[in-house]
Order: structure tokens, then C-alpha cells, then sequence
């Protein structure tokens, strides 16, 4: 695939944790990206200072926040991964997203990693994660990533013991530039345009 190296894809870390099991299923989803050569930037919520969403004015809100809306902007996809906490995203998270606006995630690719540490998986959250961004106008791809049992999913070098879960988790990233580079050869307004030529039905 011809792929635009110029291309930037940046990961979000919901958690607040040092090397957690979310990180280390970010870094696999971003490593998917970066085969292709494009440009990929992680980030961990828990190293930027971000003001909590309505506390101060928006001409007041700290320099990480800004730069934060800066890079996103800039990014054509997203990768969100959040643990889920009492059936939902993170508050770092469900935060992070409240300070950006729609003109920050309108028309990105986004990719949802999700990781919970009981049986039933993160499909809360990922839910959640999904009407946030359907409100923030954006193209989530289909290939989620729910990772149950998450202390035991990775070893302490952030490999997935399970090489199923670890090319789950490298394939968010791949598609994620695959839908990034097709989004970016067919200029948005002629992408929209044919958008609403097709049948609604």
C-alpha cells in the first residue's frame, strides 16, 4: 500500500498507571501503525497537566492542553485505550475528551482498545468510547479490541501472552492507516460529497 508517511497517528492512554496493562496494549496498537512508516505519537494522560473540563476558562486552560488539541488536529487517525472502571472510560479520560472540541475529532479515523481486568472483557467502556465519538463526528473502525483478564494478559516486557490478542492489537493500527491513507487520497469534501450521493436506506 502507498502509504503517505506524512500521516500522523496518535495513541491516548486513559490510564493512569506506570506501564500498565493499557499502555502496554497501546504500544502494541501503535507498533501496527508504524510499520507503515507514518508518523506516531503516543500519549500518556497521567505526564500532561491538564485542567479538569469547566473548572477554569478556556482562554486560561494549561499550555498541555493546548498543545494536546494542537496534536490531535494534526492527527488523521486516533487510537483511545482506556481500562474500564465501574463499567466505563476513565475519568483522565472521559476529561481529556470533555476539554477537546469537535472541531479537534471531526472526520479523524479512530481506533478503540479497551482492557478490563474481570472475565467479561471492556465492552462498556468501548461502548461509551463509541457514542463520544459519534458525538464528536468521527469514523470509528470496526476492529475493537475488549482484553479481559488484563493482569494476565502481558508479560512484564509488554508482550500479550496470547499471540491472538497481540495481532488484534497490532491490526487496530494497521487498519487504522489503511482507512487514514484511503481518507487522505479522496479529499474530504469530495469524500462527503459522494457520502451523500449513496442511498440512505
Amino acid at each position: 500500500m502507498d502509504v503517505d508517511s506524512s500521516i500522523r497517528i496518535t495513541g491516548v492512554c486513559g490510564s493512569l498507571s506506570e506501564n500498565g496493562a493499557t499502555l502496554k496494549a497501546l504500544k502494541l496498537a501503535m507498533s501496527g501503525a508504524a510499520e507503515y512508516g507514518v508518523e506516531t505519537t503516543l500519549l500518556e494522560l497521567r505526564n500532561l497537566d491538564l485542567a479538569f473540563y469547566g473548572s477554569v476558562p478556556q482562554d486560561e486552560y494549561p499550555p498541555d492542553v493546548l498543545k494536546l488539541k494542537q496534536t490531535l488536529r494534526e492527527s488523521r487517525g486516533i487510537i483511545l485505550a482506556t481500562p474500564e472502571y465501574h463499567g466505563s472510560l476513565t475519568g483522565a479520560l472521559k476529561n481529556m475528551l470533555d476539554l477537546m472540541s469537535i472541531d479537534d475529532f471531526e472526520t479523524k479515523i479512530i481506533g478503540l482498545v479497551g482492557v478490563a481486568g474481570g472475565n467479561i472483557g471492556a465492552i462498556n467502556s468501548l461502548n461509551t468510547m463509541k457514542t463520544i465519538c459519534r458525538n464528536l463526528h468521527c469514523w470509528v473502525l470496526p476492529q475493537e479490541v475488549s482484553i479481559p483478564n488484563s493482569s494476565q494478559a502481558f508479560d512484564d516486557d509488554g508482550i500479550a501472552k496470547d499471540p491472538a490478542l497481540e495481532d488484534r492489537l497490532i491490526n487496530v493500527g494497521r487498519q487504522l492507516v489503511k482507512f487514514a491513507t484511503v481518507q487522505q487520497k479522496v479529499q474530504q469534501d469530495d469524500f462527503m460529497a459522494l457520502w451523500k450521493t449513496l442511498p440512505t436506506w
